[in-house]
């Protein structure tokens, strides 16, 4: 009796992870068309990469004659990606800054870091994009400080160290 209640618990947890794996298979096809119902854009455009701690923004901005579709954050409406305001205000801030903002479709993209690396990353990708577009607004943005490559990453860890610096207690005895 109890060798067939454990084959029996065994091929009921044999067949749960099929059902999980059904519905992540249904996840990503339900992401891909999503993915391809996201805005696009076409023509031409002004592109810049900006950097911030391990995150890297790849930014292309779409001169716009007439209405625009907006911002788009690898392939989500900005304030889809960035749900905190700040965020998605920090992206247009120097198109903002410019006065552009109505002037240009904004599609990044955008990988690695946290929220607010990849935040700073587009901002800066976004400065250097307006520079390219127009060599005038520079000086402003420069003394704005989004063109500044904030360098700041995390140092490495050490040998014989429990992070970078932080040593292992030290006992007397």
């Amino acid at each position: 009796m109890a060798i067939k209640k454990t084959t029996a618990a065994k091929t009921a947890k044999a067949k749960a992870p099929a059902k999980s794996v059904k519905a992540k298979e249904a996840k990503v096809t339900k992401e891909v068309k999503a993915a391809k119902e996201a805005k696009e854009f076409s023509g031409k455009y002004f592109y810049a990469v900006g950097k911030r701690k391990t995150s890297i923004a790849q930014v292309r901005l779409y001169p716009v004659d007439k209405v625009g579709k907006g911002t788009v954050v690898n392939g989500k409406d900005v304030k889809g990606y960035f749900t905190i305001e700040r965020h998605s205000d920090m992206l247009k801030a120097p198109l903002a800054a410019a006065g552009l903002e109505e002037k240009f479709d904004v599609s990044v993209k955008v990988n690695g870091g946290g929220i607010m690396g990849q935040a700073e990353a587009a901002r800066l990708g976004v400065a250097r994009a307006l520079i390219i577009f127009d060599e005038n607004l520079k000086k402003s943005l420069k003394d704005l400080g989004y063109l500044t490559r904030d360098a700041r990453i995390v140092e490495r860890k050490k040998p014989g160290r429990r992070k970078a610096r932080r040593s292992p207690q030290w006992a007397k005895r």
